[in-house]
């Protein structure tokens, strides 16, 4: 299927690894410009790369700190008009109330709660004046589910999903469409972590990680490809009556 997105300019956030880097390259096989952005400049090196040594597209890289207000103008400024915006960044550690101290959660919040929100708005008003656009959250399935042990991020998913629903009902009026993704357990280097620390609770061995995932839909956690495709998908002109919804890729957990 053609999904119509060859000459398009996608700015992506947390793009140098996992999601975001899997994203990158589902794009520009559609022959999507790329703008990566990453905190980490040799990674991010990496990623641009391979990804140009693969397709024919441009591929450049903003090295940033999304948890800062200034790096978020920056960025935008940096790269210019774009046609997509895949908001990526943030990873909120594990724990429970107690285990999670206020500082933690402002610092998590700050890149995957408020850095989503203010990349929205840096990015926002240039769409509307060009009556186009797309923005594609990709949250987390914990929005939904709520697990305790994972307070900060769940709720902090939880209102990015509130924002992207409230934000996607208003943007019609102005040529733009927003929607979310919440992945369920995907295979990155974040998941490893996460798990290794559950591993550690219910089994007292953090090495013991790969048992947990018997347990899984399919026996196995999602692929980053299968996230980035769904999100080359909703950003295309194939999707153009999507706005305003979350589409839940988890393999069927329960729990929702």
């Amino acid at each position: 299927m053609d999904l119509q997105l060859a000459g398009r300019r996608a700015l992506i956030t947390g793009g140098s690894k996992g999601i975001g880097r899997a994203t990158a390259e589902s794009l520009a096989a559609e022959g999507v410009d790329i703008v990566l952005v990453a905190r980490d400049p040799a990674t991010l090196a990496e990623a641009a790369a391979a990804v140009r040594a693969r397709r024919q597209v441009q591929v450049a890289t903003i090295a940033a700190d999304l948890s800062r207000e200034e790096e978020v103008v920056r960025v935008a400024r940096e790269a210019g008009a774009i046609d997509i915006l895949v908001n990526n960044a943030g990873a909120i550690p594990p724990g429970t109330l107690a285990a999670v101290d206020n500082a933690t959660w402002r610092r998590a919040w700050d890149l995957k709660v408020f850095g989503f929100i203010s990349l929205c708005r840096a990015v926002y008003a240039d769409m509307a004046a060009r009556r186009s656009g797309v923005i594609v959250n990709v949250i987390g399935a914990a929005g939904e589910k709520l697990p305790a042990n994972y307070i900060a991020g769940a709720t902090g998913n939880a209102g990015l999903m509130a924002f992207t629903r409230a934000l996607g009902q208003a943007s019609a009026i102005d040529g733009i469409r927003v929607v979310g993704i919440n992945p369920g357990s995907t295979a990155t280097a974040r998941l490893e972590m996460l798990l290794r620390h559950r591993a550690q609770e219910a089994l007292g061995d953090p090495a013991r990680w790969l048992e947990l995932c018997k347990d899984m839909p399919f026996a196995r956690p999602g692929k980053p490809e299968e996230i980035a495709d769904a999100v080359a998908f909703l950003a295309s002109p194939r999707s153009g009556y999507t706005s305003g919804t979350i589409l839940t890729i988890d393999g069927g957990a329960p729990g929702r």
